[in-house]
Formats: C-alpha cells, structure tokens, sequence
C-alpha cells in the first residue's frame, strides 16, 4: 500500500513537471512584441484583454489560486480570501505601476513560487506535522502574497508602450482584465473541486495534488532562478564584446569596435533631441551583418519603447556610411545581428550632436 501510494505521488509530480516544461514556452510569462504593439493600435479594450489573457496564461498565479481554495467549501470563504489576495495585487499592480517602481522580473516571479510551495506545504499540514506550530494567519498572509503577486504582473506591464497619455486609465484597464481572468479561473477551478469532493478518491487527490503543488512551485522557482543567472551572465558577457571604445582618431567623435558573436545580437546607441545630427561609419573585420539604423522615442519611465519606432535604413553588409538628422527625442542607433557562423567584429565611428548611451 506504501509502495503504491509512493508511485502514485511520483507519477503526479512528473506529470507536473511534464505539464510546466510544456506550457513554459507556451505560457512565456513576458509580454510579447505583438501584444505590445496591440496595445498601441487597440487601445484600453486591449489592455483589458491582455490582463485577463495574463492572468489566464500565468500558470504561477492560477496554481497559487488552485492552493488557496483548494479546501474551502463555504461560499464566505471563498470571498473572504479571494479579496484579501485581490485586494493585495491590485494595490501593487496600481501603484508600482504608476509609480514606474519595477524589478527584475525573474526575482519576483521567484518569490511567486515561493508563494506556491507556500500554500502547498500549508494544504499538507506542514507547519503542524514537520515544525510543530500552529499555521501563520493566513488571510493576512493571503493578502500579503497578493501584494508580490501584483508587483510581478506590475513588472510585465512596465514592458508595454504605456507613454503619458490615459497612463492610469490603461493601469485600470489591465486591471480590470486581470479580475476577469481571475474570476473565470476561479470559476472552473471551484466546479472542478465541487465535483471532486463528492468522490471517494478525493482524500488521496488531495494529498498528491498538494504534494504536487510544492514541487510544481519548487520547479518554478528553480526555471525563473536560472532564467535570471542566464541574464546576469548575458549581461557581462554583453560588457566583454567592447574590444575597444577609447577614440584613437581624432577625425571622429567616438570609436568603438565590438565584438558580435555567432547567432547574437546587439545595439549601440545614443540620445538625440530632435534636429539633432550623426554622421557615421561602421565597417566588420570581413563578415557581413544584418543591421537596422533606427529610432525609439523617449516615454514617461524613461526607457525607450516601440511606441514610435523610425527606421532609417536596414540591410545585410559588410560596412555601411553617412549622416541621419533624427526627427524625434529618444534613442537612436544601430541592431546588429550576425547570422553567421564566426564571431565579427565591427568598428564604428561616429560624429555629431548626441549623448552616448553606449551598447546594449
């Protein structure tokens, strides 16, 4: 019966697993470039799709749901904890929004996990059979998780084109699709458990679905901890493709030569108000590159967005000259990407009236 009960629990734990790895790439919990390019020609009913599409794709949130209802079966209390955890996001997602305070996403999503085996170590009893205490508070607790729940939906939207124009209205709008999404996930997940609870296996699904819960967030918070080392590391070894960026020629402004590996990509930009002009020349050590000479307007938080995007000229070369006069404030410089099969290096030089951002 042991040995019975153990296979059934590890066959629910990679089912988990199998069910994640797959909705993963699926379920990517970003913000796309064509959902952030709907969003500039949709307007709010957009914005109100997509939080309820998020919330509906956000596998993190709906197992941490999944966990707070799991054996709740009166009505009042459904509502009770469902409020607290929306109060919770809404303020975070509101305010961390408008107030542009952000993160690094793949932290927060990491916290989120943590919410998951949480609620799942909770479900099983563990603060009683393994630490020999009574639970925390958990509608507070509830609430609290709310708050992190609703800063990592705060740190996805931040990557949209909000711009200054009805920013609070689009905030809102989000908003209010993420409660959609909530309120029909909620919905098939309680006829689901109502239904399960009027059958004799419900006691043994419970205990491997809230084993499975503590896993499925283990799983999750591993997968977003590696996603964030892979970024760290992207990032320095972003900063040791720059071979060179002293000027050693006293015809041009700035020079810099950098290294593009095989498959990557990369930018090299400068801020320009608008009338303001650069004249350049790059040329590769021999490869050609595809490239994109182009603009992104500032907006609000200061990052630069796809909301007004100007291309000047685009290709595939060896080497490429001559001057832009940019009609915009924002960022305004080169894409490179090497499709390649050898690392290139490119040498850029460049004149004019600009403040370098430098690569990104």
């Amino acid at each position: 019966m042991v040995l019975r009960t153990y296979h059934f629990y590890l066959k629910t734990t990679c089912s988990f697993f199998l069910v994640l790895c797959s909705c993963s790439s699926v379920f990517a919990h970003g913000i796309s470039d064509s959902d952030k390019q709907s969003m500039i020609e949709g307007g709010y009913l957009e914005y109100i799709r997509l939080g309820a599409s998020h919330m509906l794709t956000g596998y993190d949130h709906l197992l941490f749901l999944f966990g707070v209802i799991f054996f709740l079966t009166q009505f009042k209390d459904v509502v009770k904890f469902i409020t607290a955890f929306t109060l919770g996001h809404c303020i975070t997602l509101i305010f961390a929004t408008f107030m542009e305070i952000t993160a690094n996403y793949y932290l927060v999503d990491a916290l989120i996990a943590l919410t998951v085996i949480y609620k799942g170590f909770d479900n099983l009893d563990g603060f009683k059979k393994f630490l020999q205490m009574k639970s925390p508070n958990l509608v507070m607790l509830v609430f609290v998780f709310g708050l992190i729940h609703g800063f990592g939906l705060s740190t996805r939207l931040q990557q949209l084109p909000l711009g200054d124009d009805g920013l609070l209205l689009k905030i809102l709008s989000f908003n209010v699709g993420v409660e959609i999404g909530q309120v029909i996930a909620l919905s098939v997940m309680l006829l689901a458990l109502s239904a399960w609870r009027k059958t004799q296996s419900f006691q043994r699904f419970s205990t491997a679905s809230n084993f499975g819960l503590v896993c499925a967030g283990a799983f999750i918070f591993l997968m977003q901890m590696h996603d964030y080392s892979h970024q760290v590391n992207e990032a320095e070894a972003m900063d040791s493709m720059i071979v060179m960026s002293e000027s050693t020629d006293s015809e041009w402004q700035d020079t810099i030569d950098i290294r593009i590996l095989a498959g990557k990509g990369l930018e090299y930009k400068f801020y320009m108000h608008p009338g303001n002009k650069i004249e350049y020349v790059w040329q590769t050590n021999g490869g050609e590159l595809y490239f994109d000479l182009h603009g992104e307007v500032k907006v609000a938080s200061g990052e630069y967005k796809l909301d007004d995007e100007t291309s000047y000229k685009e290709g595939t070369h060896n080497t490429d000259s001559g001057e832009v006069v940019v009609p915009f404030e924002g960022s305004h410089g080169w894409w490179w990407k090497n499709n390649g099969t050898e690392e290139v290096i490119v040498s850029v030089k460049t004149n004019g009236e600009y403040e370098l951002i430098g690569v990104l």
